[in-house]
């Protein structure tokens, strides 16, 4: 597991390499399993492989999502609040979860915050995003996980960069 822990980078250039299904089966089994306050698992998860859906994502939050247009794959975190009021830190925990997977299958992820963020002009990210989703009001969405074969190399961390 420290392999994986160490391997995982942000990446935000991407193959135009479609990820198979049976590898975002295996992803998503990943978030699926997350832990989460009294088990609620408060979160839903939405497949986005369409490109115009990723290019419309992409405009969203321009200063940290404007790579989602070259991705061949986002994952969005879906949040209930009416299930649990640690439905944040439970969806976090799934997100990251979701990450080591795709690592774990080879492939890299990024982590796009929309959650309490906003757009170009000021309007709220999230809201924007939902509603180019079609995630209704009563929902929350923390974020868009990236994910993709990698078409940059970043170097894995190295035990000497953390301190036990």
């Amino acid at each position: 597991m420290l392999k994986i822990l160490l391997n995982r980078r942000s990446v935000r250039k991407y193959k135009e390499k479609q990820v198979e299904s049976e590898k975002v089966k295996q992803i998503l089994g990943g978030g699926m399993v997350a832990p989460s306050g009294k088990n609620k698992k408060p979160w839903e998860f939405i497949i986005i492989e369409d490109k115009k859906i990723l290019e419309e994502l992409s405009k969203v939050k321009p200063t940290g999502g404007k790579f989602l247009n070259s991705v061949p794959l986002g994952i969005a975190i879906i949040g209930r609040e009416d299930i649990s009021d640690t439905w944040v830190e439970d969806c976090s925990i799934a997100s990251t979860f979701i990450q080591l997977e795709a690592e774990n299958q080879g492939l890299k992820s990024c982590w796009v915050q929309l959650k309490s963020r906003f757009t170009e002009d000021g309007k709220d990210a999230e809201g924007v995003a939902k509603e180019i989703l079609g995630v209704p009001n009563n929902k929350r969405l923390l974020c868009v996980i990236a994910i993709g074969y990698p078409d940059e190399n970043k170097e894995p961390y190295r035990e000497e960069d953390y301190v036990v």
